[in-house]
């Protein structure tokens, strides 16, 4: 048996903001164009109108300042209200690998490792572009990696359910080093134009070196256990698909409201908050780590109310800033990314002997945490 370590990490970061003022100025000339067109029904009371956003309102549901997007002038267009990117021919590589492949090369330098040397990649995101072949074997032929590849969806906890994968085939010796990378390109599946949600997502890839202890070159923190669960929870969907087409209602594949992002973020909230914590808790109990010893919370970032509660019940005090940083003020919600953010940007600075816990959690309803040492 050998001893998986995380090496590397690296961030690929959009070059487009879009900031909480821009964003509320585009929801509401959308909202004053579609009650002008529905005044009528409006008045007479056979429509709702849809209301304004406002950056107070963000700010104080979410944590969130700004987002990072591919494409911000389709999102910030009354007429468009979503990113308009360019389609790819079957020749070029998708969005999904170009992101990909940047974070897993920033990954790879890190740690001082070459493509050539990776046996295993796993793309592990909420959204894939296509079905089929796997975006995990076209960022595999775009780096010049060996090995196999392969995809994995379990939507915001995809990064670590990927990183136990990886590091229990590495344990066993199968692999013996591994990226998991994390594309997630949330604005093309959030619905900008739905008040509630419209400002939780921004894009980003982040990427994870896993390699044997014995071969690690610099600086790399010891997975000293990894744990996942699942229960299943209908309150945050997409029933986007394939099989579409194959509904008799189907006229020409319309966009519906269910096509996007859905979320009943009170059940969410009220559900997904204490199944963390005892999450988080019991693992850590498990390999006997106290929580007094835990030098680093890095949390999925979705909700900044959500981590202050999770990190209050872990630590069993509010935490200090350091003890959990958050990034989600900067990068919004980026689904299986976030913590991997946190973890990238906020990990550095520890000293050999110090423990942490990555951990995300999301749609499914899904956990996963990760206990690292650093060497």
């Amino acid at each position: 048996m050998f001893q998986p370590v995380i090496s590397g990490s690296g961030v690929f970061t959009p070059d487009q903001t879009i900031t909480n003022a821009e964003l509320v100025a585009a929801f509401n000339a959308y909202a004053d164009k579609v009650n002008a067109q529905n005044a009528r029904a409006i008045e007479a009371g056979e429509v709702a109108p849809i209301g304004h956003s406002s950056e107070e309102f963000i700010v104080s549901a979410s944590g969130i300042y700004q987002r990072y997007v591919m494409d911000k002038t389709g999102v910030l267009d009354p007429d468009v209200m979503h990113p308009t990117l360019r389609e790819r021919t079957d020749d070029e590589p998708g969005i999904m690998t170009e992101m990909g492949a940047d974070a897993c090369k920033k990954a790879l330098a890190k740690a001082g490792r070459t493509a050539d040397e990776v046996d295993l990649i796993i793309c592990a995101a909420s959204n894939h572009e296509r079905a089929y072949p796997a975006i995990a074997i076209e960022i595999q032929e775009a780096l010049g990696a060996g090995g196999f590849a392969f995809d994995m969806n379990v939507a915001c906890s995809s990064a670590t359910f990927g990183i136990q994968a990886a590091a229990d085939m590495i344990r066993s010796g199968s692999v013996k080093r591994a990226l998991v990378v994390n594309p997630e390109i949330c604005s093309a599946h959030l619905e900008w134009r739905d008040r509630d949600c419209h400002f939780i997502f921004g894009d980003v890839a982040t990427a994870t070196l896993i390699e044997r202890k014995e071969d690690a070159k610099g600086d790399h923190f010891e997975i000293l256990s990894t744990r996942c669960l699942t229960q299943f929870s209908n309150n945050i969907r997409n029933n986007n698909g394939f099989l579409r087409r194959t509904r008799e209602e189907t006229d020409n594949l319309p966009d519906r409201r269910d096509m996007q992002f859905m979320q009943n973020g009170r059940k969410v909230f009220k559900e997904v908050l204490p199944i963390v914590s005892k999450h988080i808790l019991g693992h850590i109990d498990d390999i006997g780590v106290a929580p007094d010893n835990l030098k680093r919370l890095w949390l999925h970032q979705a909700n900044k109310t959500m981590n202050d509660f999770i990190g209050k019940k872990v630590l069993g005090r509010v935490p200090e800033e350091a003890e959990q940083p958050n990034i989600l003020q900067d990068y919004a919600n980026t689904s299986s990314a976030g913590s991997i953010i946190a973890f990238s940007k906020y990990s550095d600075d520890l000293k050999s002997g110090d423990t942490g816990v990555i951990c995300s959690f999301g749609a499914g309803y899904s956990v996963g945490s990760v206990i690292v040492r650093k060497a």
